[in-house]
């Protein structure tokens, strides 16, 4: 499929949208269009990897439909609330109790512990955890032993399985992780990558994700691909080899 409107799934079965979404970076001659014009649907109790050069527009399609950027113009929508119709404030509690957010710097507080980071986004809310969907989330991501550790007596690995966990803990309607494996070898990379799949299947999350790795890609449910703010290919039951063929088979404009 090689077009710059998506509509996989419909609006009622997405957990996020962005409709006719346009990110213009500065004026007149020094404009940037990041993303151009972009519709596209992000299927609930899936896994779906981003992929594009760098300067695709790919983490600003994430940032932008996890409601951390706003448009230029177009609308993004967490479920059916159009993020470009609220205010800071109500913006700030939307994403704290329905999003949840995975990045390349594990950004852990290294004074708390592994539980209480975890549970951090709850307690700025004022809510508690639920023990039993804080138990499924630890046994998950195999955090079960080191809850008491703070970060610097963790690996890097379990840092960022401690990320994901915090990510998850608040029961979010969408996960969104930008480059989360970047900063790992590739045996903790594939033990993250695995546990996003894994809360796939089996606690039924939604997670987007945004690489620049074919193998990491392959973990996913689906592949969308962006070149000059435009998503111009996608592919289902993506595999490395696949997602490389992929890559490699965009024309010249695309690849630039």
């Amino acid at each position: 499929m090689t077009t710059n409107t998506l509509q996989s799934e419909t609006a009622v079965d997405a957990a996020a949208r962005l409709v006719h979404a346009t990110k213009v970076y500065g004026t007149a001659t020094t404009a940037v269009r990041a993303l151009d014009d972009v519709t596209v649907a992000v299927p609930s109790g899936r896994f779906t990897a981003v992929m594009g050069p760098s300067g695709s527009g790919k983490s600003t399609l994430l940032h932008c439909a996890a409601g951390l950027d706003r448009l230029t113009s177009g609308s993004a929508y967490i479920g059916e609330v159009e993020l470009g119709a609220l205010g800071d404030t109500h913006l700030t509690v939307l994403r704290r109790e329905h999003v949840g957010f995975v990045f390349q710097m594990f950004n852990l507080l290294p004074a708390l512990t592994a539980a209480e980071n975890i549970t951090l986004p709850l307690r700025l809310g004022g809510d508690r955890a639920d023990p039993a969907w804080f138990d499924a989330v630890v046994e998950t991501v195999g955090l079960r032993d080191r809850l008491d550790h703070k970060p610097s007596e963790l690996s890097g690995g379990q840092q960022q399985r401690v990320a994901v966990a915090r990510a998850l803990v608040t029961r979010p309607d969408i996960v969104f992780a930008d480059e989360p494996t970047g900063n790992l070898d590739s045996r903790a990379g594939g033990e993250i990558l695995e546990f996003l799949a894994r809360a796939t299947r089996e606690l039924g999350q939604t997670i987007v994700m945004v690489t620049h790795d074919p193998v990491a890609a392959s973990y996913a449910d689906g592949a969308w691909f962006l070149a000059d703010g435009r998503i111009v290919a996608t592919m289902k039951s993506p595999t490395a080899a696949a997602v490389l063929d992929q890559i490699k088979a965009l024309g010249p404009e695309e690849r630039r």
